[in-house]
């Protein structure tokens, strides 16, 4: 039964939380502690249904709620049962590319947000790199500079922007704060089909491989900067290098297109 919260003189109705959803939050605090990890079976669906005192209904609909949260997987049949998983980076990206697309969220304002937090990371990388980071940038940026060098004869765009990516996913997971590359990892699907989409929509192929060799030559910079150790230079370096791809890929109408565009 709804219970009545009297606040300021107005009432407000409460929803009390079904059963199946103060299970499912039982469970999953087990999960998001480490109490329960991924691979692990839960109970059998007797034992669970003895040990909530509920109904089979009651605890598949608990099931329900934390599969859609990517935090089990329901195996059916004779080699069925419940085993902890754990949320992909595609999910959040999904739920949060809703939100962008609902609100009218444009391709301008996706930009503004990852110059503010990637060059943030990029001066994290710099001040706590290891070799092996140094190693992996280079290797990345040398990954890109094979590809583009080999002519627009031989071109596939999609793997020129796949490696580029690489590189800027590894800026934002070596820069050492997890919250920072969640997010980056959540936009980086929007960023992704927009970048198909300009490079698609250029009748410059030329133009298109000069804009590639520019960024390799960034990449290097970068690498540079962060093996010296000079964070605040490479914050500032990789900030300009954002500004300048920014206004190359939001040319034209693809500056004023919402995220929503992308995905219909």
């Amino acid at each position: 039964m709804d219970a009545v919260n009297r606040r300021n003189g107005a009432t407000k109705l409460v929803r009390a939380p079904k059963t199946a959803e103060l299970i499912a939050d039982q469970l999953r605090a087990k999960i998001v502690r480490g109490v329960l990890k991924k691979g692990d079976a839960l109970p059998t669906e007797v034992e669970l249904v003895k040990q909530f005192g509920v109904s089979r209904p009651t605890l598949r609909e608990a099931f329900r709620i934390l599969e859609s949260e990517s935090l089990i997987v329901v195996r059916r049949g004779s080699r069925g049962g419940v085993l902890v998983s754990s949320p992909e980076t595609s999910v959040a990206a999904r739920n949060f590319g809703l939100l962008l697309q609902m609100s009218g969220t444009t391709l301008a304002d996706v930009y503004e947000a990852r110059k503010v937090f990637e060059p943030a990371a990029a001066e994290m990388l710099a001040r706590r790199a290891t070799a092996a980071d140094i190693a992996d940038l280079k290797a990345a940026a040398g990954e890109l500079a094979v590809l583009v060098n080999d002519g627009t004869e031989h071109a596939d765009f999609d793997e020129w922007s796949a490696a580029t990516f690489r590189f800027h996913d590894l800026i934002l997971e070596r820069g050492g704060n997890n919250t920072v590359a969640l997010v980056g990892a959540v936009l980086r699907e929007v960023v992704t089909r927009h970048m198909a989409r300009a490079v698609a929509t250029s009748t410059d192929p030329v133009g298109i491989e000069k804009q590639f060799k520019k960024t390799i030559r960034a990449f290097t910079r970068f690498t540079t900067l962060v093996e010296e150790g000079r964070p605040e230079e490479a914050r500032e370096f990789w900030a300009s290098h954002m500004d300048w791809a920014g206004r190359s890929m939001l040319w034209g109408r693809l500056g004023t297109e919402t995220v929503i565009d992308l995905f219909v």
